[in-house]
């Protein structure tokens, strides 16, 4: 993440306060762009920020000066740790002002479907009434990074907004909302587009009340799996917990935006997070890995190292580790560095995944590094993490993907996986939904639901 997307060194997160410990997800008014034309949209929304490299974000940025990725991604103007988020709200209120974005006039839940041509996921975009992670309804699989966290808290604040849903996994058989999602086939879709990509997004909304009513019922008893958005979801409850100090019990700051699939339809792809350790030599971390790894010299170059660490996966532990310009295969790591290394306590599962013993194994104990923002960078694309691991004069580590079973039986046990060890795919396309709390939500000012 660059300098000017950092929040506040020193700033501190207040505790999120215990809620009612059920799965609600009420209608909203959407705020969209005006504009129905698919070529437009296309050019104005964005992917999630989080797999947006420097090279695509200056892509974005030039593409459009409304495209969505100025606000999820702001740019500082002057000296100061809070511009980034001031120019983004003020670029918001100057976009509504401007008819560039509009309020939907009736609330709705939305039925969104993002296909990248081979997976193809469909669900509901609403407000989620916020749970304390503690409950057992929101379920994490992974650890987040404060820094992170406070991040996207000081974004919420300045411009009293969600930009982008997180990302949920219902448990349970089809209900209701199963059915409203495969019914919205039958409408004509409020957006589509096809993106750069080649991925399709559409949108629909659905009105009806009896129909809402039908789908609130439905999720009401069920769990949800936080697939993707962990960083989000605790800023949003640690702005509630601010609001709760402040003695204001009940507002939209109790609810966030959120994209619900249930577990039957999911049917996403879980991908890995590749992680790179800027200005560490190659000499030495290919020499310290071979104190306790397996290593095998890769002749070739991306593909051959990214089939090598398919295979060899297969049978175990695996990674790659490169500069750019050489590659060499991590394997069966020796048993005394696993037990001297992985934390006591936790399942067997736990401590066989990969990312596990990269971080604690590798990492930590080789490699000697103290894992932060600002020692490990993670990055979606392969490619992406080698050429930044190339002109930082560091090493990329290319990881192969968990298990999306594991994943959820982690959860499900209430255990969770190193910050970003998962990349689910597809993603949902940033700016076709926001949020803004000055729209009322139907429910927001109904503490019970």
């Amino acid at each position: 993440m660059a300098a000017d997307q950092r929040a506040p060194a020193g700033a501190s997160l207040p505790s999120p306060a215990p809620t009612q410990a059920n799965l609600d997800l009420a209608p909203l008014r959407g705020v969209r762009y005006t504009t129905r034309n698919s070529a437009d949209l296309a050019r104005l929304t964005c992917p999630p920020y989080d797999v947006i490299d420097d090279e695509q974000r200056l892509a974005l940025e030039a593409a459009d000066p409304h495209n969505v990725v100025h606000l999820i991604l702001p740019r500082a103007s002057d000296p100061g740790p809070q511009t980034t988020d001031r120019n983004a709200s003020v670029l918001l209120q100057e976009w509504l002002a401007h008819g560039v974005l509009a309020t939907d006039p009736a609330p709705a839940l939305y039925v969104y479907e993002m296909d990248d041509g081979i997976t193809a996921v469909r669900g509901l975009i609403g407000a989620l009434r916020l749970v304390d992670l503690e409950a057992g309804v929101v379920l994490p699989h992974e650890n987040t990074m404060p820094g992170l966290v406070r991040r996207w808290l000081t974004l919420i604040e300045a411009m009293e907004a969600n930009l982008e849903p997180i990302y949920l996994v219902v448990d349970g058989p089809p209900g209701a909302a199963a059915r409203t999602v495969e019914g919205a086939e039958q409408m004509l879709p409020l957006a589509e587009l096809q993106a750069p990509d080649g991925g399709t997004h559409r949108l629909w909304a659905i009105t009806d009340p009896d129909t809402i009513a039908e789908v609130v019922a439905d999720l009401h008893p069920r769990r949800a799996i936080i697939a993707d958005g962990h960083h989000r979801y605790e800023a949003y409850l640690h702005y509630q917990a601010k609001h709760r100090a402040a003695g204001l019990p009940a507002g939209p700051w109790d609810h966030g935006l959120a994209f619900l699939v249930d577990a039957t339809a999911f049917g996403a792809q879980v991908r890995a997070f590749h992680r790179v350790v800027t200005g560490f030599g190659w000499d030495e971390a290919v020499g310290l890995a071979s104190t306790a790894f397996r290593v095998t010299e890769i002749r070739g170059g991306e593909r051959d190292a990214l089939a090598g660490l398919e295979d060899a996966g297969r049978l175990g532990p695996a990674f790659v580790v490169t500069d750019g310009r050489r590659w060499s295969l991590l394997t069966e790591p020796s048993p005394a560095l696993l037990s001297n290394s992985l934390p006591t306590g936790r399942s067997a599962m736990w401590r066989a995944l990969d990312v596990v013993i990269l971080h604690h194994a590798l990492l930590a104990a080789l490699w000697n590094i103290t894992i932060s923002e600002k020692t490990v960078r993670y990055v979606a694309a392969a490619s992406a993490a080698i050429r930044l691991a190339a002109e930082s004069n560091g090493v990329a580590v290319l990881l192969n993907p968990t298990p999306l079973e594991t994943v959820f039986a982690l959860a499900a046990a209430g255990e969770r996986m190193p910050q970003k060890s998962t990349l689910f795919a597809p993603k949902p396309r940033a700016g076709l939904v926001l949020r803004i709390y000055a729209v009322p939500d139907v429910t927001a000012a109904d503490p019970d639901g």
